[in-house]
């Protein structure tokens, strides 16, 4: 049920970023599994949250979600430890970042991209190759180009749209690789794969933006396949909250739908089972 009210104060240590509303058979497989071990003992299923996450230019948009019922909320966090740390206690953070970094760079970026591309149609652009660990680590574009050209293979720079999520990408990992909790319970997504799933394994005809711009079809064909998903029209239409862009509300809550799933256990990977990085970091998106 959606509730208008606005969402409680966050704690000390969280973003301030304001909330802004409230609404409220496939085989389990063996990596979805282990997110049901990672349930707090003492909490009853109907205190029981997961997150959708998208970047925007404010921080990080944020959907919460109830495990049980329909009860959802958004909030803008500046910073990525902020949702770690925040009140609700996701089970899952399902978070539209690269997470899991390689040392060398192969044809096309990781696994994880090469599997999902084929699956979106003309919505695979939207994938971006992830260069070495290395390369995202350099602050300078040229300098991570250079890099990336040594720690690839055939040799490949990094593209800038990719490079332009640099920083949110070390952000992440830096988060995963010295947070233990946050370890097991956040999970690489992408909106377009989300939608794919949604739309029955079919790609979208219709994409999110048309030369930089929002492009309404587009946006209303994601709307239905939210509602669909027990996602409440009441959240799916309302005005982006300050910081974020009307497609950063959408694929925030994409990213909640398959939080969703994974908590349930009815989430692939891609691949499967999910690569490692070098710090043990699962390199998959899941869906």
């Amino acid at each position: 049920m959606f509730l208008p009210a606005p969402f409680p104060p966050p704690r000390a240590g969280e973003g301030k970023g304001g909330g802004v509303a409230r609404a409220g058979k496939q085989k389990r497989r063996r990596p979805a599994r282990i997110v049901s071990d990672l349930r707090r003992r003492d909490k009853a299923p109907a205190d029981t949250w997961v997150a959708g996450v998208d970047g925007c230019p404010a921080g990080w948009l944020v959907a919460f979600a109830r495990v049980a019922g329909c009860e959802m909320s958004l909030r803008v966090v500046a910073r990525f430890a902020d949702l770690l740390d925040a009140a609700e206690e996701p089970a899952v953070i399902a978070i539209d970042i690269p997470i899991g970094l390689p040392e060398r760079a192969g044809r096309g970026g990781r696994a994880a991209e090469s599997l999902v591309r084929p699956l979106l149609g003309a919505r695979q652009s939207s994938v971006f190759s992830v260069p070495s660990r290395a390369a995202l680590a350099a602050n300078d574009y040229r300098e991570a180009c250079a890099i990336a050209l040594l720690t690839s293979d055939p040799p490949r720079k990094v593209s800038k749209q990719l490079f332009m999520l640099a920083p949110k990408i070390r952000e992440v990992d830096a988060c995963l690789r010295e947070k233990a909790r946050a370890f097991d319970r956040v999970f690489e997504v992408h909106p377009e794969l989300a939608f794919w799933r949604l739309n029955g394994k079919r790609a979208l005809d219709q994409p999110k933006k048309v030369k930089g711009r929002c492009y309404e079809p587009g946006l209303a064909l994601r709307r239905r396949l939210l509602v669909a998903a027990d996602i409440p029209a009441e959240l799916v239409n309302i005005s982006a909250p300050r910081g974020a862009g009307p497609d950063d509300l959408l694929d925030a809550l994409a990213c909640t739908a398959i939080a969703r799933r994974i908590h349930a256990g009815l989430a692939q990977p891609f691949p499967d089972p999910p690569e490692r990085d070098g710090f043990g970091l699962r390199m998959a998106i899941w869906a």
